[in-house]
């Protein structure tokens, strides 16, 4: 696929769909971004979806119209979280570690309208692209700040947010000072009483990453859970896992019944069985 400009015109043969307050919409083509290279795809299901690829790897989807629409997994499964943690009129205070194109922030501002979030995202360009093409609430309510998540996390103040959404890759693999002890108690710093971390992990069959972010987040937080397919839990294939951490007991049965009825129906490990599971491992530190 020829590459093209943010903004410019697409390539022949080519639609160009916008949507909203963005300043050109979404083109289809091959981007240079500072990490190397994104491309968006039009969704062949949805005339106003769109897949962002980074690097060749799937990174998000975005239905332009429906914000609360996830078509990945993880992102119904984390959704389902919150909206167990949180009442609609709460005004949560949003931390996403890792920006993508903004699709969990979407949500949140659809979902929860009195929200204040801050997106960090280590790529300057696909920031700027990611504001460009898609119909993104302003500041107060949406901030993308460029940044590596570790360090922003630590320049925050104490009981300053009352989610964090830890959504970061490297390839397929959470980079190494994400998943540390010490990278994990700024998590719990920033957090407010009873905040809500989450915290996405993709691992193989032998699912031995993920028992020591487990073992690591468990170390910190009074309740952690899982959520995720029951294949993958199972250790028989990769995939991913969403690992929660928090001081107030997590679970509901509103919480069962949206996993049950997603595209990909996951299951919910409680406390017990999460600590059960990462006995085995030990905490990670830097």
């Amino acid at each position: 696929m020829a590459k093209s400009n943010a903004g410019g015109k697409p390539p022949k043969g080519q639609n160009s769909r916008t949507q909203g307050n963005t300043s050109s919409g979404p083109i289809a083509g091959i981007y240079p971004i500072d990490t190397g290279e994104c491309e968006l795809v039009e969704d062949r299901f949805n005339a106003n979806g769109w897949v962002l690829m980074i690097n060749g790897v799937h990174s998000s989807h975005i239905d332009l119209n429906n914000p609360q629409q996830l078509d990945f997994e993880y992102m119904h499964w984390i959704s389902g979280l919150i909206e167990s943690h949180f009442d609609a009129n709460d005004r949560i205070r949003a931390l996403h570690l890792g920006g993508g194109a903004c699709t969990l922030a979407r949500y949140v501002a659809s979902a929860f309208p009195q929200s204040r979030q801050v997106v960090v995202e280590i790529d300057s360009k696909l920031a700027s692209l990611v504001r460009e093409w898609f119909d993104l609430p302003r500041a107060p309510l949406l901030r993308i700040r460029v940044g590596e998540a570790r360090e922003v996390t630590t320049s925050l103040t104490e009981n300053s947010r009352d989610l964090i959404i830890r959504d970061v890759f490297s390839g397929s693999r959470t980079p190494a000072p994400l998943t540390t002890v010490e990278f994990t108690q700024q998590v719990r710093r920033v957090l407010s009483p009873g905040g809500l971390y989450l915290a996405n992990c993709g691992d193989t069959p032998d699912r031995e990453l993920l028992k020591t972010e487990a073992a690591t987040i468990a170390s910190l937080f009074q309740h952690v859970a899982f959520v995720a397919d029951a294949t993958m839990l199972k250790g028989r294939r990769y995939g991913n896992v969403v690992i929660v951490g928090s001081d107030n007991p997590l679970g509901s049965p509103q919480l069962t019944r949206k996993l049950l009825t997603a595209g990909l129906p996951a299951q919910f490990w409680g406390d017990t069985r999460v600590r059960t599971f990462a006995s085995s491992a030990r905490p990670t530190f830097d």
